[in-house]
């Protein structure tokens, strides 16, 4: 009963107290000599909750460049989400630590572009931007929906393909034109090729890459 009414008192239940016993108290006879149960009830302190979100793994700039991209892209009001990636192999400046990203969505052509110039620009955009916040050598990277890597593929295998027939027939041949990142995966593509090499002619926008028997 005196733990009860010392429960009672606190607001407490008996989880949350420490109960130590003074006297157990006497019953006396015929109500004589009789004495009231004594103990101490003391509320114990609440648990210290420590609590954290998990320590985000990701750069700082990798986050910063992140959040550049996001705000252009909310700006041309698209829908559509930054996910870094792993950097392609081509397109990347010598010495600069580049940080790759995809951008994935729906409907998203608009980003690439005729011959990707559009995602061309965009990326000049985003480095030009991202130049105020980044270290001196960060580079970014950008794609969408996969398209450089696609591209790359493409490129690389008709450099192959074109490679072989020049060989066949010690003819030239003129590919169509192209932006200077893609004119560079051919001359890499056929660098080290034994029977062609490449140059790139023309101007401007109509600037092309001419396959060429090696000459001996």
């Amino acid at each position: 009963e005196a733990v009860n009414l010392a429960l009672r008192q606190l607001g407490a239940n008996r989880a949350e107290v420490d109960i130590v016993v003074l006297s157990e108290g006497r019953s006396g006879i015929f109500g004589i000599g009789a004495e009231d149960a004594r103990v101490r009830v003391t509320r114990l302190a609440p648990p210290v909750v420590v609590a954290s979100l998990p320590a985000s793994t990701e750069p700082e700039a990798v986050t910063q460049a992140r959040e550049i991209i996001e705000r252009l892209l909310d700006a041309m009001h698209l829908d559509a989400e930054v996910m870094p990636t792993e950097p392609p192999p081509h397109g990347v400046p010598p010495g600069v630590e580049p940080l790759a990203f995809d951008i994935q969505g729906e409907d998203l052509g608009v980003l690439i572009g005729r011959r990707g110039q559009t995602l061309a620009a965009l990326q000049y955009l985003v480095n030009l931007m991202a130049s105020r916040v980044l270290p001196e050598k960060s580079f970014v990277v950008l794609d969408v929906e996969g398209y450089r890597r696609r591209r790359y593929d493409t490129l690389h295998a008709l450099a192959q393909r074109m490679a072989e027939r020049v060989r066949a027939t010690g003819q030239s041949i003129t590919l169509e034109p192209m932006p200077p990142a893609e004119r560079r995966i051919v001359h890499v593509a056929l660098h080290d090729h034994p029977d062609v090499t490449t140059q790139s002619i023309g101007e401007g926008e109509s600037r092309k890459v001419a396959i060429i028997p090696r000459r001996r």
